[in-house]
């Protein structure tokens, strides 16, 4: 008779045991539910940051920077200062250069050009004697009239060309009187007094050549792709000779050269005067370290240039490469040519995907 409470108190005893095994088991899935739930959200933020990265990554892959350079590296860059060749490399690596225009790449015993490429390790143009170019880009292609295809880090490609006109006439020692000693024609100058003989001299001195290389930049198939040309033009600026500078004595008169003003009718840029604009405050002087500024055998100018044109192509930055800090913005010493070498920096605009797509699709002619 008395078993019967004992038999409720254990019966309900059970029921509490079981009730808090059950609780215990909903509990405990709850939490792993909680885990997997927190580890599917961790690994969708992976995922997340992962694609981010991969976007960021690839967008800075697509825009990039892009050195391109102009030096007139002085007789295949052994001679001036008796300097070796690798000088003219440390040069080169200094300005952090991609492309290189060359000038003056024949050396008493030969060019230089083969040399110099092995020691930065770069590619080389192969037509010699229609502008040098070195690059550490891959050339696609050596255009038959001189100048080069190049395949740029994001897959576009860019046209490359380089120019060394006539020294002879030089229009600033006819206005100034000059009869440069060096020069195999130095008797053969014959002095003018205005700006009209001057335009007239610099187009008959180099206008046929600017004029043929414009043309063939005409004829390229692509019409929107970068295209860098630089040189040493033997020929000052127009945007350099004006009126401020010929008021302020450091030229003698304003003269509208025709070869740089040719250049930018023809769409291209002059990369120092975008940068610098204020002629006065920034003369950018490439000739010559060879000289001081008042030297009567010489006069100070700028002759050396980086033009560009293309679709979204931007210059940033624009530097003077020579012997001193009161001469240029990087210096290297000894400085082995008696040019001081130009390099600017530019942004190549990203190439819209569609674009890539319709570039890498085959032609229809090539279909089964």
């Amino acid at each position: 008779m008395h078993a019967k409470p004992d038999l409720c108190v254990e019966l309900k005893s059970n029921i509490t045991r079981s009730g808090s095994v059950i609780a215990d088991v909903i509990i405990r899935k709850n939490r792993h539910m909680k885990r997997t739930t927190r580890t599917i959200a961790a690994f969708g933020l992976l995922l997340t940051l992962g694609s981010v990265f991969a976007d960021s990554l690839h967008a800075q892959i697509e825009e990039f920077s892009v050195n391109v350079m102009s030096y007139n590296i002085h007789r295949g860059g052994v001679v001036y200062l008796k300097q070796p060749l690798s000088q003219t490399a440390k040069v080169i690596q200094k300005a952090k250069a991609d492309i290189v225009g060359i000038q003056e790449p024949k050396s008493p015993k030969g060019f230089t050009t083969e040399k110099l490429a092995e020691l930065l390790d770069w590619n080389h143009s192969k037509n010699i004697r229609k502008g040098v170019i070195l690059t550490s880009y891959e050339i696609v292609e050596n255009l038959d009239k001189g100048g080069i295809k190049v395949k740029l880090p994001t897959g576009q490609e860019a046209y490359v060309f380089s120019l060394h006109l006539p020294s002879h006439p030089y229009q600033p020692y006819q206005l100034l009187g000059i009869r440069p000693t060096w020069h195999k024609h130095t008797f053969d100058i014959e002095f003018i007094k205005t700006e009209a003989e001057a335009i007239q001299w610099a187009k008959k001195a180099r206008g046929g050549e600017v004029s043929e290389i414009l043309n063939q930049i005409r004829d390229l198939p692509d019409k929107e792709a970068p295209v860098f040309l630089v040189g040493d033009f033997n020929e000052p600026s127009y945007l350099d000779w004006t009126e401020a500078a010929a008021k302020s004595g450091r030229h003698p008169i304003k003269v509208e050269y025709p070869n740089s003003l040719a250049m930018i009718k023809a769409g291209f840029t002059d990369s120092y005067r975008s940068i610098y604009p204020n002629e006065m405050k920034h003369p950018g002087f490439t000739w010559s370290p060879k000289y001081k500024p008042a030297a009567p055998t010489t006069h100070y100018d700028r002759i050396d240039f980086v033009y560009f044109k293309g679709k979204g192509l931007t210059v940033k930055d624009v530097k003077i490469v020579g012997e001193d800090n009161e001469n240029a913005d990087i210096v290297v010493t000894p400085y082995p040519s008696d040019h001081r070498a130009v390099v600017a920096t530019f942004t190549v605009p990203n190439q819209p995907k569609s674009e890539k797509l319709e570039a890498n699709k085959p032609d229809a002619g090539d279909s089964k």
